[in-house]
């Protein structure tokens, strides 16, 4: 059972995935041992291991690591795409997670019928009165215009962008996740879209923030979590947390003594 303050806990959580290898010693037996199935092995990767850790209210978590270390794995579970191999995620409230700004979108349709979809998707639980104005709201914001009725597939990223990300930013929710997605934004909507997604996070419960750019985290997060090899390296101050980020080059082990 959760605490009044607490939105999210994860215990024990373990992902692994088991590949399988091929071991030959020239292309001829890599096709004939592919076409009869011999002399496999499996792998079993680690993607995470053993993750302990508390969501309180009021918590804007920046996840750093480098790429492949398991930060999206992460949000793909507490969001409840992805079932861990072992462990346990509480959750208290609704989550809402962006992982593809282009998600669930038709390209053969207008920017207008995607944002559209978009809302229903993204937003199915309130009313369509509400849809309605969360897709005025969203459409008006995106400064598209005369844009919004051509289809999707003729917009560059920037304007892709621009429409999903203000479908996306139009509610707060007990638990946002955010993956990296503010890639593609030109620069001038970068930052309107920003000062919006801020409103939000301080209106939302919670948000994990999953991004690589440090002064977004900087700005915007009270706390910071490293993975690094599928583990929690640290939790906590968000410059001791950037910090560590930056010493992954040179080995755990001697940022740590840095903290």
């Amino acid at each position: 059972m959760l605490n009044s303050d607490e939105i999210l806990e994860v215990s024990g959580l373990n992902m692994t995935y088991d590949t399988q290898s091929f071991h030959n010693s020239s292309l001829r037996e890599v096709f004939i041992k592919r076409l009869t199935l011999q002399s496999t092995t499996k792998n079993t990767i680690h993607v995470l291991r053993g993750l302990d850790f508390k969501v309180h209210k009021g918590d804007i978590i920046g996840i750093l690591g480098v790429n492949g270390t398991g930060k999206t794995t992460l949000c793909r579970i507490i969001s409840g795409i992805l079932e861990p191999s072992s462990g346990e995620v509480k959750l208290k409230g609704e989550c809402r997670s962006i992982f593809n700004t282009t998600v669930g979108v038709l390209p053969e349709l207008t920017g207008r019928e995607n944002a559209s979809l978009l809302v229903k998707f993204i937003y199915p639980k309130v009313s369509v009165k509400e849809q309605r104005e969360i897709l005025e709201d969203a459409l008006e914001f995106s400064e598209l215009g005369e844009f919004l009725d051509t289809p999707f597939q003729k917009y560059s990223k920037g304007m892709q962008a621009r429409l999903c990300l203000s479908v996306i930013s139009a509610r707060p929710s007990d638990l946002i996740i955010l993956d990296e997605v503010f890639d593609g934004a030109d620069l001038f909507f970068q930052e309107k879209i920003r000062k919006r997604i801020t409103e939000v996070i301080k209106s939302s419960g919670a948000t994990i923030l999953v991004s690589h750019t440090l002064d977004q985290i900087r700005d915007v997060c009270n706390k910071v979590m490293l993975l690094d090899k599928g583990k929690i390296q640290f939790f906590g101050d968000v410059e001791k947390g950037i910090k560590a980020y930056r010493f992954l080059d040179t080995g755990v082990a001697s940022f740590r003594g840095e903290l």
